[in-house]
């Protein structure tokens, strides 16, 4: 009988840096180091929205996406600092120069953190540990930057083992320890399982991966829908998603929040202006062309809407995103409401479509 040899095992490195923008602002500025920053929108007027906070406000419960009303008032002493998205970009490009020293395959999941594939490394180095502690040095002595690194066979493995030990961290799960850690696991903890989600588990009796592993894969089908079979394999270390460096680009799109309600066509129209800007400018960087334009509205009452217009042909200029933008806000009824936020999107960069009736598309 002839026998297969089954595929060498991967070796996965999650690397995630450390409160990224907060640490940048930090090393720019030595005023700010060792002081509670809030990297976001500013609490006055009607206030924006944090997009990173330094350790030291976090230890005031300071967090991500958090009001930033809320922020000052968790942490009075903080001090809020407007994003520099272009500092963060050449940051994130430097870093990812880093990552191509040692493989190709890279999957970046945002500015400040990527997957990369180590099986085989571009200098034969053979230790993917080794490999992520080189990357944490070379982050550290180029940019006087820390970055946290998990190492394991998979990817969910390697994403969750990159947050135990932050700041500066390196967690290494091998393949013989991959099932026990799942079954010790928080279910809070798991990767994709969010608040109400970990609440409903709670209410079930399930409190950790060895909780989850007593369902059958049709118990948690029934209970977490599609997902449940997610859960069922990733609780006995079964994770076999590649990293992949081209994943396909499937939208682009900017929005902003307002400091204060928008109430006139005119203050929405210009808010569009650039908004739409911002994406032509996105597409001509990555030379993309659409056929879908999508509008989302936030209103003052936080109740949300889309709309989008297609196209036969693909295109990226700035007029017929800008014009369409305009065309979907008017047929929103727009006069006498009060809009908190505005998107542009677009989309549909594969293949040709028909027009479309003006269906809602949900982009961001």
């Amino acid at each position: 009988m002839q026998t297969t040899t089954p595929p060498p095992l991967r070796k996965i490195i999650h690397i995630d840096m450390d409160a990224f923008y907060a640490s940048i602002e930090q090393r720019d500025f030595p005023e700010l180091r060792g002081k509670a920053i809030v990297v976001g929108g500013s609490p006055e007027g009607r206030g924006g929205v944090v997009a990173t906070a330094s350790y030291e406000a976090r230890k005031f419960g300071v967090r991500s996406a958090m009001p930033s009303k809320k922020a000052q008032q968790l942490c009075p002493e903080a001090i809020f600092v407007r994003p520099r998205f272009d500092v963060y970009k050449e940051v994130s490009r430097h870093i990812r120069e880093i990552f191509h020293r040692y493989t190709d395959l890279i999957e970046p999941l945002s500015l400040d953190e990527a997957y990369l594939d180590v099986t085989e490394d571009k200098l034969q180095i053979g230790s993917a540990i080794e490999i992520a502690k080189l990357i944490k040095q070379a982050i550290k002595d180029e940019l006087q930057l820390t970055a946290s690194a998990g190492v394991s066979v998979n990817k969910f493995v390697a994403k969750i083992a990159s947050d135990l030990q932050k700041p500066d961290g390196l967690t290494f799960i091998g393949p013989s320890g991959v099932e026990a850690f799942m079954e010790k696991l928080a279910v809070e903890k798991f990767h994709g399982v969010g608040k109400v989600t970990a609440d409903k588990m709670k209410r079930m009796g399930l409190y950790t991966g060895a909780d989850l592993k007593k369902l059958s894969e049709s118990d948690l089908v029934q209970h977490f829908g599609k997902t449940g079979r997610f859960y069922y394999r990733i609780v006995r270390g079964l994770d076999d998603r590649p990293v992949e460096p081209h994943r396909e680009t499937k939208s682009m799109s900017a929005e902003d929040t307002f400091a204060y309600d928008l109430t006139t066509i005119d203050e929405m129209n210009e808010a569009l202006d650039k908004i739409a800007q911002i994406v032509h400018t996105r597409l001509l960087k990555y030379n993309l062309k659409g056929r879908t334009v999508t509008l989302k509205i936030k209103y003052s009452d936080f109740r949300q809407i889309t709309r989008n217009q297609s196209f036969p042909q693909p295109f990226n200029d700035l007029q017929t995103i800008l014009s369409t933008a305009k065309q979907l806000l008017l047929g929103t009824d727009p006069e006498d409401k009060k809009i908190r936020l505005l998107g542009v999107g677009l989309s549909n960069f594969g293949e040709i479509l028909p027009p479309s009736n003006g269906q809602q598309l949900e982009l961001f």
